[in-house]
C-alpha cells in the first residue's frame, strides 16, 4: 500500500459565530473541527451531486517506536 498523500493546508478566514457553531457540532460529533469541515463539505458536495473519492484511510495511534 502506498503513502497516501499529504492533506493540503490553507488559511480560512471564518466569522467567530460560524466557527463557535463549528466547534459545537464538532463536539457534539466527537471530532475536531478540521475534520466537522470536511464532513460538512462532503455532504454538501454530495447533495450537489458532486462526486468525490473516498478518504484514504490513514493509519491511527502512535508510529512504530515512539514509546
Amino acid at each position: 500500500m502506498s503513502e497516501p498523500k499529504p492533506k493540503k493546508a490553507f488559511a480560512l478566514r471564518i466569522e467567530p459565530s460560524l466557527w463557535d457553531a463549528l466547534e459545537r457540532a464538532a463536539a457534539a460529533d466527537l471530532r475536531s473541527v478540521n475534520a466537522e469541515i470536511e464532513c460538512l463539505l462532503r455532504e454538501a458536495l454530495g447533495r450537489r451531486g458532486v462526486k468525490i473519492d473516498a478518504p484514504e484511510q490513514r493509519k491511527r495511534g502512535r508510529p512504530p517506536g515512539s514509546n
